[in-house]
């Protein structure tokens, strides 16, 4: 898969690079959180949140609104699904990361999405990136099988267990509603992804490696 710098024009429909905030504290509390064999999520982290960007990263990309800073670590090289937010989503990496972007206006019919047009951006160590709210994402990926670090900040509460009914798979051909699998978070998976029964299943085409 060909693995373009965030620094191509390719990437500015996706997202901006994050230049206005020091990310120096930020990326050295991160670099001391654990790096297992799989993925793991954690949507708020207090050491994060106790940095100097906390408070600059809120006013100058979510206009004061709360924020979370949290982080995805480990190691992965497979899309596996898609989701989005109703806002943006910040990416810092501690250590190089791929990100595979796609758009929410290429979602067909049926929340369908083929896969084939997702594009995949190298994220240095050390940088961090603003992911607009109609950019596909999911989890980073490592570089040649090494593990990420990758904080992630989002508005409070965004990835927390949802507190009300929502409409179920049978629906999610015709409501979006069925796609929210957590607070803020609509999914679409890829039926080699490995995910659990209650995710839809709309995305076709190859689970994209960014090894291959």
């Amino acid at each position: 898969m060909k693995i373009l710098p965030i620094t191509d024009p390719a990437f500015r429909k996706y997202g901006r690079r994050i230049t206005n905030v020091d990310l120096t504290e930020l990326v050295e509390v991160l670099s001391k959180q654990p790096v297992p064999e799989g993925v793991v999520y954690e949507p708020g982290v207090a050491e994060l949140e106790a940095t100097s960007a906390m408070e600059s990263l809120a006013t100058a990309y979510f206009g004061e609104m709360p924020i979370q800073i949290g982080y995805c670590n480990g190691h992965n090289e497979l899309l596996n699904a898609v989701e989005y937010h109703r806002n943006s989503e910040l990416n810092i990496a501690a250590t190089d990361a791929i990100l595979i972007l796609g758009m929410q206006q290429d979602i067909e019919e049926g929340f369908t999405y083929d896969t084939a047009k997702m594009e995949a951006f190298l994220v240095p160590a050390g940088t961090g990136v603003e992911i607009y709210a109609t950019t596909l994402h999911y989890a980073p990926c490592g570089v040649d099988g090494a593990g990420f670090q990758v904080a992630v900040v989002l508005p409070k509460g965004t990835n927390y267990p949802l507190e009300k009914s929502h409409a179920d798979l049978s629906a999610a051909a015709d409501n979006e509603d069925a796609l929210l699998t957590a607070v803020n978070k609509w999914l679409i998976g890829h039926a080699e992804g490995g995910l659990d029964a209650s995710s839809f299943i709309g995305l076709k085409g190859k689970n994209l490696n960014v090894n291959e």
